[in-house]
């Protein structure tokens, strides 16, 4: 069920993918059809209401793949409260939610960004868009390498995220895979308070940038605390030996 045969038909107008992600649901009821999702997330914050909203229709995997995110101690806290959010989402849902990560490769993701000329772009141009692409890539190849029937990507639910770049590459790379990309706008009909107030319920822990070293050293912040802090939490999370 390809979501560019609902897209076609809106002819010119402009497109609001929550609109159309509402309509491929119908499709999905109307056809008793229960698709595997292969979501990617950047952080538990963005996949709270998405898990929540799409696990009543879908079977959900969350594919953490963010290699963009520094120092390797924010990167590796920010994946431990992925996974234990999922889980407690599990537990409290009685759902069935997977989680995958992906290897962490920042030196291939700061390699690609400087190569391109893009370090020194403002948050929100051409170098979030690559990284969009290059992260959007990596969950669409490991969803048509696992048989999933669509890959997307819980970025949407940000209201600092330009969900109609996200959704657009998304619709071109699915022209390269034989898997559909899942259009998506969560942030719409108050998803985003939504995820706030699911924030506060799992006590998630919420970070203060968006994970690359470029953005968070234009943004003044301060990595030599955040590596402390995440190192911190990371060593209360580990067992003695």
């Amino acid at each position: 069920m390809d979501s560019l045969n609902i897209i076609n038909n809106l002819k010119n107008q402009t497109i609001n993918y929550d609109s159309v992600l509402l309509k491929l649901i119908k499709k999905w009821e109307d056809e008793s059809f229960r698709p595997k999702i292969l979501l990617h997330s950047c952080c538990a914050p963005c996949s709270t209401y998405t898990l929540e909203f799409l696990t009543d229709y879908a079977d959900v995997t969350i594919y953490f793949a963010n290699s963009n995110i520094y120092p390797k101690s924010e990167y590796e806290r920010r994946a431990i409260v992925q996974k234990e959010f999922v889980e407690q989402f599990n537990r409290k849902n009685d759902k069935h939610v997977e989680f995958i990560e992906a290897k962490y490769e920042p030196n291939v993701f700061i390699q690609t960004m400087t190569k391109k000329g893009l370090a020194n772009e403002p948050e929100g141009g051409a170098r979030c868009e690559s990284c969009f692409q290059m992260r959007l890539d990596l969950v669409a190849e490991e969803a048509h390498n696992r048989g999933f029937d669509y890959f997307g990507s819980a970025l949407t639910i940000s209201p600092k995220k330009d969900a109609q770049l996200i959704n657009s590459i998304g619709l071109d790379i699915q022209k390269i895979y034989d898997v559909s990309y899942l259009p998506s706008d969560f942030k719409k009909r108050g998803g985003y308070q939504r995820s706030i107030t699911m924030c506060k319920d799992y006590d998630i822990y919420r970070q203060c940038y968006c994970g690359c070293v470029f953005a968070a050293t234009k943004q003044g912040i301060d990595l030599k605390a955040i590596n402390k802090e995440a190192k911190d939490y990371i060593n209360n999370k580990t067992p003695l030996s």
